[in-house]
């Protein structure tokens, strides 16, 4: 498969549609998954990985500053969405990132309609959003082992423990 280069992986609702219907049109299979982001980490990386197994299509839906500070609250994101969004695109397992300003994704993932919808394993099945509305048109929901040792919190944690030079 082709590979986009990075800024044109980087796409809004209008180019999320038109990439996702010549996705299907070449019987794709679609994945989804969502999140902050924010200091992109070694977990991530596997966790996108591993999501993109799942399927032909990553699209990741990523949570804008204005998102991300309603749900980590005002010190937060350490980085800017559009750095965000271009180092997610950067990631060969990425097919398109699309940001979304709404605390949760259910209207990205009604919009979406993927074949998989994918979270992390943190996340009891019954709380993932979106799940219902994936399952009624066929597609599937996977939860993903995280790797416990690393986490964007601790990386803060620990450079705020560092001394000045």
């Amino acid at each position: 498969m082709v590979r986009l280069p990075t800024a044109r992986k980087i796409v809004d609702l209008g180019g999320l549609r038109v990439l996702l219907d010549k996705y299907r049109s070449e019987g794709r299979t679609i994945v989804f998954t969502n999140g902050c982001f924010d200091i992109l980490h070694a977990g991530h990386v596997d966790y996108l990985e591993r999501a993109a197994d799942l399927g032909d299509v990553l699209v990741v839906g990523l949570n804008s500053d204005r998102s991300v500070r309603s749900i980590k609250g005002p010190s937060r994101p350490v980085v800017p969405q559009e750095q965000r969004a271009r180092v997610l695109a950067a990631l060969a397992c990425v097919d398109a990132v699309v940001c979304f300003d709404e605390p949760d994704p259910l209207q990205l993932i009604l919009e979406v309609r993927p074949d998989a919808l994918v979270k992390g394993a943190d996340w009891p099945l019954d709380r993932i959003i979106g799940r219902n509305e994936v399952e009624s048109h066929g597609g599937r929901v996977e939860r993903i082992p995280l790797i416990e040792t690393v986490s964007t919190s601790s990386i803060i944690e620990k450079i705020r423990g560092l001394p000045v030079s």
